[in-house]
């Protein structure tokens, strides 16, 4: 078992007072038998009235309301955590997963309807030519791990501030993306194959150094059949282990960003965010 404290801070300064409308923040991670949340606290100027909740997607939501106007929104969430998922590759898929391609049964593919569908990319179905053939034994992991190790090896990694994410199309024409660009691509790669995709947001743990502290993060998990929901990395080219920390899966990456709401006021802003994830 490891533990980690991720402390996330989030200021929105304005040159005037505005009125801030509803905030719904995804920050607390997913709890499971893999992660336990040891201790939390989320810290909100000005004061807000927060209500906790459920999404469809079983996230941990908080939606704030505030009474007062401000020029300045501060949020800051420190957690603390317990990781379990120390041997990604200890799982077994059901047998007839084990190779691909396979067909999910009926039941399952009713619950998987929403990662299944297919956009009909053409310029990615001849991406995935250089990687797969019909003609070709493989297992279901190989493939996926060699989808993940191939967009981190041909594609160039790229911080990404502004808002949004590249669709498969600019991603391969840029050459270039950020963590949810390649997660996007990976995505739409396994659900091109048939297989069950979704996005996954949350923070990376990295070797500490002058520039890095770790980071919020984002990467995709495919539904294997005996296994659950597995993650895949293709910003590392590596399966999801114990230095990621999930926290809120959509069919859509624009469906989970951290910080989302809205004000009325002068339409200036400068936003400032920090992630710092700590191995304790």
């Amino acid at each position: 078992m490891r533990r980690f404290k991720i402390l996330h801070r989030t200021y929105y300064n304005f040159p005037d007072l505005v009125v801030l409308g509803p905030h719904t923040l995804r920050l607390r991670p997913r709890e499971g038998h893999e992660l336990r949340i040891e201790s939390s606290s989320l810290k909100i100027t000005p004061a807000a009235e927060l209500h906790w909740q459920r999404d469809v997607e079983d996230n941990s939501v908080v939606i704030a309301t505030f009474h007062e106007p401000s020029n300045q929104l501060a949020i800051e969430s420190e957690v603390i955590i317990q990781q379990y998922n120390e041997d990604p590759l200890d799982f077994l898929l059901a047998d007839y997963a084990v190779d691909y391609p396979f067909a999910y049964t009926s039941n399952d593919r009713i619950q998987l309807a929403p990662y299944l569908s297919d956009a009909g990319n053409g310029q990615l179905r001849l991406w995935l030519k250089q990687l797969w053939s019909p003609d070709e034994a493989l297992q279901t992991y190989t493939l996926l791990q060699r989808i993940s190790s191939h967009i981190h090896q041909s594609l160039n990694y790229q911080l990404r501030e502004e808002p949004g994410v590249q669709t498969v199309t600019q991603t391969l024409a840029l050459g270039s993306g950020s963590c949810r660009d390649f997660a996007n691509l990976f995505l739409q790669a396994a659900r091109s194959l048939g297989l069950a995709a979704r996005f996954v947001s949350g923070y990376l743990y990295t070797q500490p150094s002058p520039d890095n502290f770790g980071a919020a993060h984002a990467w995709a998990e495919v539904y294997l059949p005996g296994a659950g929901w597995k993650g895949f990395d293709p910003t590392l080219g590596a399966i999801v282990g114990s230095e990621h920390i999930p926290v809120a899966v959509a069919r859509l990456p624009e469906l989970v960003p951290p910080v989302e709401g809205s004000y009325v006021g002068p339409a200036d802003s400068k936003l400032d965010v920090g992630v710092w994830v700590t191995a304790l």
